[in-house]
Parts: C-alpha cells; sequence; structure tokens
C-alpha cells in the first residue's frame, strides 16, 4: 500500500486556495467557480439548453486532479440544471493524489454557498484518505474518486469517457499529470468522439493530445489566462444508451439481494428466485455478525477488496431503511506477541487513517472490551454487527420476489434464458447465479470450484454472561447481545453437509470465545446452547467468484463470499451490476481480474465451452 498523504491547506496573498507541496493555486485568482463553468463545462459543451448530456440516459465525465471538488460541484449544478430523460445517471471518475481532509474542504466549500445543496452530500460521504477507488452515492450522480498517483491509477480504469477535465497542476510544476503515460491513458479512456478541455495551452501538453487521437483547438482562456485548449478524440459520439434488460437473480442471500438491489437501481427488471420460503434462508440467516475490513502487510488482494467492500457497506449500509445494524466498533485482539508487532507495523507504515483502523494496547483493548485480554490489537471504530436476515429484506424492497421456487435447470434461448421450476417457467435475458453452494448444479458445464464449508455459530443467552457493547475477535467472534442472543463463532468444516448442531461445535466456539475473553463465559454449558448451522460457499482463494461465466452469454455469477459475505455484498454487487450495465467499474482492473471466474483457468478449473446450457 502506498500511503495517502493529504493536500496541506494554504492560501496565497489574495486568498486563493495554495498547495504548498506544488507551488501554485488551485484555481483561478479570479474565481474558481468561473473559471469551472468557463474551462471544464463550457468547453466540453455541458451548459444551456444544448448541453451535449441532454438526451442522454447515462453521461461520463473523466477528471485528472480533484482537487477541492469545485468542478464537480460546480457539474452537479449544471447537470440538475439541464432537463433530461428519466432514469438518467451521470458517472464523474476523477484521480487526486493528495485529498484534502474533510474538515479542510469543508472550510473551502463554505465559499460557496450557492453549490451547498451539492456540497453537503459529497461531504457527508467523504472518503477517509485510504488509496484505491471510493464510489459515492449522489442520487443521479455517481462519483468514483481514485485516491492515488493517476500514473498508477488510470490505466486500472474501466470507462468510456464522453468528456474530459485536465486540471492539474501547471506542467512546470507537476509534469508527471501531463506524462506520455498519463495521455496515453487518457486515450485509451475516451469515448468515440469524447470531448476534452483544460486551462492550459502549453506546446508541449498541445503535442502529446494531438498524438493521442485528440483534434485540437484553442479558445479563448478565463481570466488571466490568454488561451486554453479544448479537443475532440477520434469517432462519431454515442447517440444511444444499452437498454434495460430483465434479470432473473436466483438466490435470496445477500448477494443476491445486494446485486438485485444494485441492478433495480440502473433500471433493470428485476426478478429473485428462491427455493425457500423467505429472504437469507442459508448462509446469510445468521443472527448477526461482524462488519469489519482486515488489512495486511503486503495490501493484497484480499485486504483490498474488503477495505473496498467495508467502506461502501458501510456507507449504504448505515442509511438503509429496516437494515439492522450496531456500529459499535470491532476490536480484533492479536493472536500472539509476534501478531500484535505485524498489527502495529501495519498501521504505522500504512498510514492507516484512525477513523478506519488504530493499534490500541492491551489495557486499551481491555477498557474497550470492559473486559481482561491478552494482547492489544486493532480497533475498528466504524466497524460492528448486522442482522443479515433484515439485510436482505431491506435490499429486497420493492423488487419482485418468487419464492418457493425451486430452479431445476436454466435453458439457452434464442433471445435469452429460461429459469425451470417446477411446472413453472421464468424468461430473462440474462441470468445472475447468486445461489452459494448450489451453483454448480445449475452451471454443470463450468468446472466452477465452490466448497460447502460448514459453520455452526453458537447462541449464548444475554444473561449467561457479563455485558459487552462491542464486537470483539481474535481466533473466534462474539457480538453484544441483539434480542437477548448473543453470537459466538464459528466453526468451518469443508464438505461437511450435515445440519445438525453438533456439542463438540459448541465446545470448540466456547474455546474461542476464552482466548478471545478469559473466562468471560465461565459456567456456560456447551450441552445447553442452541445455534445454528449454514453453508458458506467458498473458493480456491478465498476470493469472491464475480463477472460472466462465459463471454457473450447472459450468464453471471457473483459467489464464494465465504465467512466474509457482508463485507463482500456491496463491491461485489455494484461490480456485477456495473459490468452487466457496461458502466463505469468499481473496482480497479487487477481486482476485476481477480475475481473472474476465469482465473481458475490454471489447473484445468476453466469454464468447458464445447457445449451450451
Amino acid at each position: 500500500m502506498v500511503a495517502i498523504v493529504p493536500a496541506e491547506l494554504a492560501f496565497a496573498g489574495d486568498g486563493t486556495p495554495f498547495s504548498p507541496r506544488y507551488g501554485d493555486i488551485y484555481h483561478s485568482s479570479q474565481g474558481g467557480l468561473g473559471q469551472a463553468r468557463h474551462v471544464f463545462l463550457a468547453g466540453n459543451e455541458l451548459l444551456g439548453e444544448n448541453a451535449r448530456w441532454r438526451d442522454r440516459r447515462r453521461f461520463v465525465i473523466l477528471e485528472t486532479g480533484f482537487g477541492l471538488g469545485l468542478n464537480f460541484l460546480a457539474t452537479c449544478q449544471a447537470w440538475h440544471s439541464s432537463p433530461g430523460p428519466t432514469g438518467r445517471r451521470l458517472h464523474y471518475v476523477a484521480v487526486e493524489k493528495h485529498p484534502f481532509r474533510l474538515d479542510d474542504m469543508a472550510r473551502l466549500h463554505a465559499r460557496w454557498p450557492e453549490l451547498a445543496a451539492f456540497s453537503a452530500p459529497l461531504l457527508a460521504q467523504w472518503p477517509s484518505p485510504l488509496p484505491g477507488l471510493h464510489r459515492l452515492d449522489l442520487g443521479d450522480i455517481v462519483l468514483t474518486l481514485g485516491f492515488g498517483d493517476a500514473n498508477a491509477l488510470l490505466p486500472q480504469l474501466t470507462l468510456a469517457a464522453d468528456a474530459i477535465f485536465l486540471d492539474g497542476f501547471a506542467p512546470d510544476r507537476n509534469p508527471e499529470l501531463w506524462s506520455e503515460a498519463v495521455v496515453e491513458q487518457l486515450q485509451r479512456l475516451a469515448a468515440p468522439g469524447a470531448s476534452l478541455a483544460t486551462w492550459t495551452s502549453a506546446g508541449e501538453v498541445r503535442r502529446r493530445l494531438a498524438s493521442a487521437d485528440f483534434q485540437l483547438e484553442r479558445r479563448p482562456g478565463f481570466g488571466g489566462k490568454r488561451e486554453m485548449l479544448c479537443g475532440k478524440h477520434a469517432g462519431s459520439p454515442a447517440t444511444t444508451d444499452p437498454a434495460s434488460k430483465r434479470i432473473a437473480v436466483i438466490g435470496a442471500g445477500v448477494a443476491g439481494a445486494s446485486v438485485a438491489q444494485a441492478l433495480t437501481r440502473r433500471g433493470h427488471a428485476v426478478t429473485v428466485i428462491d427455493a425457500a420460503a423467505h429472504a437469507a434462508s442459508g448462509a446469510s440467516g445468521n443472527h448477526a455478525v461482524v462488519f469489519r475490513p482486515l488489512p495486511a502487510q503486503d495490501d493484497g488482494m484480499l485486504a483490498r477488496l474488503l477495505r473496498a467492500g467495508f467502506l461502501l457497506g458501510r456507507r449504504r449500509f448505515a442509511e438503509l431503511p429496516g437494515a439492522r445494524c450496531g456500529w459499535t466498533g470491532v476490536l480484533h485482539v492479536a493472536r500472539d506477541e509476534r501478531h500484535e508487532d505485524i498489527q502495529r507495523r501495519i498501521v504505522g507504515q500504512h498510514a492507516l487513517p484512525a477513523d478506519y483502523c488504530r493499534f490500541v494496547s492491551r489495557e486499551e483493548a481491555a477498557a474497550l472490551a470492559g473486559w481482561p485480554v491478552a494482547l492489544g490489537g486493532w480497533w475498528f471504530p466504524r466497524g460492528g454487527w448486522i442482522n443479515p436476515p433484515s439485510l436482505c429484506r431491506a435490499l429486497l424492497q420493492g423488487i419482485a420476489c418468487r419464492f418457493e421456487f425451486k430452479v431445476a435447470r436454466l435453458a439457452r434461448t434464442r433471445h435469452g434464458w429460461e429459469v425451470h421450476g417446477e411446472n413453472r417457467v421464468i424468461e430473462a435475458d440474462e441470468v445472475v447465479l447468486a445461489n452459494g453452494i448450489g451453483a454448480p448444479a445449475l452451471a454443470p458445464d463450468f468446472a466452477l470450484p465452490i466448497r460447502a464449508g460448514r459453520g455452526l455459530v453458537s447462541h449464548i443467552a444475554e444473561g449467561a454472561t457479563p455485558p459487552l457493547d462491542i464486537v470483539a475477535t481474535r481466533l473466534g467472534y462474539v457480538t453484544p447481545a441483539l434480542d437477548g442472543i448473543r453470537c459466538a463463532g464459528a466453526t468451518l468444516q469443508a464438505d461437511d453437509l450435515d445440519g445438525e448442531s453438533r456439542r463438540a461445535d459448541h465446545v470448540e466456539n466456547l474455546y474461542r470465545l476464552d482466548m478471545l475473553l478469559p473466562g468471560f463465559a465461565v459456567g456456560v454449558d456447551p450441552a445447553t446452547l442452541a445455534g445454528r448451522v449454514s453453508f458458506r460457499p467458498m473458493s480456491p482463494d478465498r476470493l469472491p467468484i464475480v463477472g460472466p461465466l462465459s463471454a457473450g452469454d447472459g450468464l453471471w455469477i457473483i459467489n464464494g463470499f465465504g465467512a466474509r459475505g457482508m463485507v463482500f455484498s456491496s463491491i461485489c454487487a455494484e461490480q456485477l451490476a456495473s459490468q452487466i450495465s457496461g458502466e463505469v467499474l468499481p473496482l480497479e482492473r487487477d481486482l476485476v481480474d481477480a475475481l473472474a471466474p476465469q482465473r481458475f483457468a490454471r489447473g484445468g478449473l476453466h469454464p468447458r465451452t464445447a457445449r451450451r446450457l
């Protein structure tokens, strides 16, 4: 992980926001909002009755250098002032190496009270300074912020930009943002006929853009700038947008419910199908589960995906009516002294923001838990617990569901798919397999490496233990009481399909609980405990399986969540819904590849395409 260093807020003599790091101002001293409108909006023909996005249901803007977000706020205002078709969505994607801290951003935005209606929701979701892509939902505007170096982030983006805002510091102050490598990525990311605008007309910038198939013209600049550049990319711009589809989602657990909602938000007609009588009847039916990320020294694929899932899910779940969540914080006690040292070093080396994760000593950990612990560990102040059944019900509100529908087979038709049950058939343009360990049976022509992981969670009566107001984890976990029940777990046995509760499982859970909070459950008899057995869908590399099963067939999968379904669900659903809809992807390209079913090609675990379903 490359730690994100926030911007230092300073001002030039005339009060214009100034960067000491680059020795340059953030916008024209003649007015930042005026510059945003003149250079970037007018320069890309996005103002007035004939704005280029007027008849588009989807429009994509790419910006290099988000800065204080003034171009974004001005764009939001222009978008909402312009008429357009029902259900339209604006995707705004920006990369920023040194984002402002929230307090500094709020202080800057106060200068433009006319933009407060757009600033407030942005500030409410402003991400912590963590690397990677951050997706923010702002109604009909979707903001995807990339925190990090543009030279590293731009190659990771998947999008087709209709308009490009080039707004870095001056080329002689920040040459990396105007480099040949960046311009090559702009060429890759530009849709046919995309427009481009920038406040600079420097010769080297002109030559590089021209070499990347942008036809350029100089126009009068803003304020003290004599000239600015505008351009058009080769090709003809799109005149139509992708149509909505009929999509059958098989599975009403957290994977299916999450992707069903994400698809519905994009205007698709979704039907959720499940063999049970209600949502969350399988692995998503546990009473309370842990919601927190898991940092790693190498910040590998799993750690990055969990971070993205935690950040997106935390924003979305907190605003979801009917979802029962407790943001109590999560304490992750170290396994041993070596692990404690690793935890401490990860926080320091990665410069993790305290509102995301901080290391706490044994004494502070004990104070947070209200109970003695053996070692220090990580404290995730914004983590907590979630009741999965309530989350699934909340996600499925308003979505057509067909319960007690046992899918026997899928049939490919000339125009899409048929989902066959007993004496019932549902037709769909595309199908999403979100049915956990049942997915391989519905896709027999694909060697899906999904295994069942049997797990039992023990239910402990609230009065049987001392109070506990946070979630605590070590080699197991324990939650605060919900409806008088405290959850402790969980066991894991691969390929074991026994659905009965076992005394040995309760013994194991109590042993793990005693390692976490010594003596906390003393006197609890495992023979008297109730619990719940479920079967988690596990993948060989512990990463979810998300994407198309084969190109062009309209058969998709979201699966393999294992024991981290709540954290994976939002980001994986957003990823799959974006892929199905042909939208800007919320994950970096290497993460998209890491989730793709085709990654199992090594060793023969690849889709067999000799015959179709």
